[in-house]
């Protein structure tokens, strides 16, 4: 929990002992650790398949270090030899289910897009494509699999929100625009409106908003008010040409306005790189995003994640061989039924 829940390196908590008289050199922790993989192993695979059921699922990259990685690339370049992929990053995939949400990190070259496709390899043929909800890099995209693309709000904000210091009276124009989409959004939530409800919400009061905040931004450079490369510019382009993508929520049901879920789910792989600073090996890796992605699945299904990983520890041969039986919001029936 210390290590993947919380970001504590082996060496640190090698340390941590040691105060507490109860030495655990850094390698006998790995030891232990990747020696009870298999049983959360099962689990995550189990989770990829529920995943891939989901109507909504989010994604976004953050960078990360794998050492072994890395030097493969170092010996292929100094071989003169162009590596295929130099980037490193840890995928984020949030699935929202009906009543449940789960959480899968990927950590290698493979940028998100690439792990979405891995997971929607698992989706059942006669589902409709499901919805997915990314910022507007291409990288993001899964191009093998149909969905129903959805661009983050927030993002489109952020970089009219970062040009306000230079055009304050445009940037202002654009914020409060879309800070009356949010207030609508946020009022849906109190009133706990159904997605169809929340859907019909949004096209009687958000869309009369959007629709202005379009013909504004057109108006801008049909009139030749703004410098297309100027940063005010650039921003209000990105907003243009993401258009349909980033107004889905005025069109079906259950879309969202943004990508935050994703994000506050990936400043936990960004805390473990900043306290763990990075991975050994890609097993290493790979056994990080396991434990990662049930730790954090439990945390957003309520579940206490130090009791559900000890429990899969205890019937860890059950869980082997009927992993489905044993996920963060069905593990206590099993708990019940067990001898």
């Amino acid at each position: 929990m210390l290590r993947y829940g919380n970001g504590m390196p082996h060496f640190r908590l090698e340390g941590l002992q040691a105060s507490l008289y109860v030495p655990l050199p850094d390698a006998t922790q790995w030891d232990i650790v990747s020696k009870a993989v298999p049983a959360p192993r099962a689990v995550f695979h189990a989770l990829i398949v529920q995943a891939a059921q989901a109507p909504l699922l989010h994604s976004d990259d953050t960078p990360m270090k794998v050492l072994g990685l890395m030097a493969e690339r170092k010996r292929a370049e100094a071989d003169g030899v162009k590596p295929v992929a130099k980037a490193i990053n840890t995928s984020g995939i949030v699935a929202v289910l009906e009543q449940h949400k789960v959480v899968l990190f990927f950590t290698g070259h493979a940028h998100a897009g690439k792990n979405m496709e891995r997971v929607l390899a698992h989706r059942a043929q006669e589902l409709a494509p499901a919805m997915q909800m990314c910022d507007a890099l291409a990288a993001n995209v899964a191009g093998e699999f149909k969905t129903v693309l959805a661009n983050c709000l927030t993002h489109g904000r952020r970089q009219v929100a970062d040009v306000a210091e230079q055009f304050p009276e445009a940037a202002r124009h654009v914020i409060e625009a879309l800070a009356e989409v949010y207030k609508h959004d946020a009022t849906c939530r109190t009133d706990g409106l159904s997605a169809e409800q929340r859907l019909s919400f949004h096209q009687q009061h958000s869309k009369p908003v959007m629709d202005d905040l379009q013909l504004w931004m057109n108006e801008q450079f049909d009139k030749r008010l703004v410098e297309p490369n100027s940063g005010l510019g650039k921003a209000l382009r990105y907003l243009i040409r993401h258009w349909d993508e980033l107004t889905l929520f005025l069109r079906q049901a259950g879309a969202p306005l943004d990508n935050n879920l994703c994000e506050r789910i990936l400043k936990r792989a960004i805390l473990h790189r900043k306290a763990s600073m990075f991975y050994k090996t890609v097993t290493g890796a790979e056994v990080g995003d396991v434990y990662m992605s049930l730790i954090h699945t439990c945390r957003l299904c309520d579940v206490n994640p130090f009791e559900y990983l000890n429990a899969l520890q205890h019937h860890a041969q059950d869980v082997i061989t009927h992993a489905a039986r044993w996920l963060p919001w069905n593990y206590r029936e099993q708990l019940a039924a067990a001898p």
